[in-house]
């Protein structure tokens, strides 16, 4: 398929390499293009506007927020104008429900499609091409487009005709990881500040009770205290809650946890730690606990 990529951070770089494996042509366009000319000796186009990567059949954007994907798609020269009128948005990020709908209804008027279709998996994840995806949108649309989610992810789980309520899925998982980690991070303060080694409290835990995924990916992080530079960065994280709420507090649904793992993303980005990973939550935890 011919494809228009834009955005190639920690996760778009690796997705559009793996689109290029399975053999679709790409053209791509990242802000820093630098990250662009990376993938060009791959055998990808390089665009130098938006506008040039939205001559084909599809456009992917995986972007980190609501601005920059409003910039991408409504600015001067931007994918709504430069799209045909059967080419098809899939976005790729985590943005929130209101934006999605937004997206639908102008791409609509187009006479273009939409669909969304945020990931669950971290960098290595998309890597690998084990991303689990998320789709919502239109039957024929998303059959048209599962050649690319089959480049990119293990499984793609299809929600409804309504491309915002797979953005709604996407944030719910991302208040019940960020939950996980707060949770994870008061509670190895606990074992730590007992005096009891936490590499041998994190076997049992994914040994018994606790062996789901985002146990066995984080609960090691936590334990040997890493800081990973390729990860979720804690501003995307406060982000993402933030979202999480907007969309609760639409539908009146009362989430005190998701405000108090909020207030706990605030209280890092004002300690500095913006661009840390995400499980730093655990960090602010040992840090009220004195450790």
């Amino acid at each position: 398929m011919d494809v228009g990529f834009i955005g190639l951070g920690h996760m778009g770089a690796p997705m559009a390499r793996n689109l290029l494996k399975a053999g679709h042509h790409l053209t791509v366009y990242n802000r820093t293009r630098s990250k662009a000319e990376t993938l060009a000796r791959e055998g990808v186009q390089v665009a130098d506007r938006v506008a040039d990567a939205c001559q084909g059949e599809i456009l992917i954007t995986m972007l980190a927020d609501d601005p920059a994907v409003e910039g991408v798609v409504f600015g001067d020269c931007g994918a709504l104008s430069a799209l045909r009128r059967d080419a098809i948005h899939i976005s790729m990020s985590t943005i929130s429900v209101a934006l999605s709908d937004h997206l639908t209804e102008a791409h609509g008027k187009a006479g273009q499609g939409y669909i969304a279709a945020p990931v669950f998996g971290r960098p290595e994840a998309a890597a690998a091409a084990k991303l689990f995806i998320i789709a919502a949108g239109a039957d024929a649309m998303l059959k048209r487009c599962h050649p690319l989610f089959d480049a990119m992810g293990q499984e793609t789980f299809v929600i409804s005709i309504r491309p915002s309520e797979a953005n709604l899925v996407k944030l719910s998982g991302n208040f019940l990881i960020a939950s996980v980690l707060e949770s994870l991070g008061e509670a190895f303060a606990l074992v730590r500040k007992s005096g009891i080694d936490p590499h041998r409290y994190l076997n049992i835990l994914t040994s018994t009770l606790f062996s789901a995924p985002v146990y066995r990916t984080y609960g090691p992080i936590i334990a040997d205290e890493k800081k990973p530079a390729d990860g979720f960065k804690m501003s995307l994280g406060l982000k993402d809650i933030r979202l999480a709420l907007a969309a609760a507090d639409a539908l009146a649904v009362p989430m005190p946890v998701a405000s108090l793992v909020r207030d706990h993303f605030i209280e890092g980005v004002a300690q500095g730690e913006s661009d840390a990973d995400w499980s730093g939550l655990a960090r602010l935890a040992a840090r009220r606990a004195g450790l």
